[in-house]
């Protein structure tokens, strides 16, 4: 079997679990906005702040990289700018061979200009359904609705997902600092999401370990970990290269809990070194259920064909390979049983084959 080139893993269809809408902007956008409401940029023109994020998010400062969203927040806090902005992001996944995507936000970072939090959901759903329009029906996009683990919010944004679930929004998060803020902090509004049959997921297991990814699961109910790179924490590989899972990775592969996981992303923080070295080769031999994602596609410079063509440079993965995590993912997804299974047999499936046949 070939390796595949980066052009057929971006003819692939792909699946997407684990983006932010606010960390994939365009420069030139922010540009525009920013300029329409006064607000002042580390760089010029767009080219420059591109620059600037990226050079931002690879310092190794914490300070610095989460400097970065303060920029794309702030040009985010009336209705157009956030419908522009929901827009162009579905155009740019779906040029990028993406056929269904999760995108997640926080509603109440988008509030300061007056919005209530059921209009910040409405604008993003205003620029997501004239994205799938645009694309001419090549991709399904559904709202993740985040609450963040250091604010009281999140009843209120789990309210709100339940009220939205029939109107694009897919399920809940929680994100922020890891430390100091465990998921139980917030395990009302995940009681009353689980008591409403609800679909949510939790960042677990990225800047803290195990401790974290156990309360997501077993004290939260997580149906999915986004990054769960710890988990490797509990697996131990012996100088012969046997392998021993640890209870908590054990019971994480038996139930088959997706692990929503960004490379780009947890090499910027310190969570891996490398490609090469990232966790997700030794889960993904084990058959865990992974996934691959892009996090924030602006701070990391990414894309999911970059992310993927990462994977197939460091482990010599193949088309079959990158189909076996893109059937992952969307089996994964919060999108009802028939629908994900008439993506996989109608869209993912068939992509794929195409590919494999004309391969030389």
């Amino acid at each position: 079997m070939s390796t595949p080139t980066r052009d057929q893993v971006h003819a692939a269809p792909k699946v997407l679990l684990h983006d932010h809408l606010d960390g994939g902007l365009r420069p030139g956008t922010i540009v525009e906005l920013a300029a329409q409401i006064g607000h002042e940029l580390p760089a010029p023109d767009a080219a420059s702040l591109g620059q600037w994020f990226a050079e931002s998010a690879d310092s190794g400062s914490l300070v610095r990289y989460l400097e970065t969203f303060d920029h794309t927040v702030a040009v985010m806090q009336n209705g157009p700018a956030i419908s522009r902005v929901a827009r162009e992001c579905v155009e740019d996944l779906a040029a990028d061979g993406v056929v269904y995507a999760e995108v997640r936000y926080a509603p109440e970072q988008h509030v300061s200009g007056g919005m209530t939090l059921d209009e910040v959901v409405a604008a993003v759903q205003e620029g997501f359904e004239a994205g799938m329009s645009a694309s001419g029906g090549r991709i399904v996009v559904r709202q993740l609705l985040t609450a963040m683990r250091h604010q009281a919010r999140s009843m209120e944004i789990a309210e709100l997902a339940i009220a939205w679930r029939d109107r694009g929004v897919a399920g809940f998060d929680i994100a922020g600092a890891e430390a100091g803020f465990p998921p139980t902090r917030h395990l009302d509004a995940f009681e009353y999401l689980q008591r409403e049959n609800a679909h949510f997921t939790i960042h677990a297991g990225e800047a803290f370990g195990l401790p974290s990814i156990w309360e997501a699961l077993q004290w939260c109910g997580a149906d999915r970990l986004g990054h769960g790179v710890r988990i490797i924490d509990d697996i131990t590989v012996g100088d012969d290269g046997s392998v021993e899972l640890g209870r908590l990775a054990a019971y994480v592969r038996d139930k088959r809990i997706p692990l929503e996981m960004c490379p780009s992303s947890n090499i910027q923080t310190g969570a891996a070194e490398s490609f090469a070295e990232h966790p997700i080769g030794l889960l993904t031999e084990l058959r865990f259920r992974v996934t691959v994602n892009t996090d924030n596609r602006l701070m990391s410079g990414t894309s999911m064909t970059q992310e993927m063509f990462g994977l197939v440079e460091a482990f010599d993965h193949t088309l079959e390979d990158l189909r076996w995590f893109t059937i992952n993912a969307m089996k994964s997804a919060f999108l009802p049983f028939d629908e994900r299974l008439a993506i996989i047999e109608g869209v993912i499936k068939p992509g794929y084959a195409e590919l494999i046949a004309a391969r030389p």
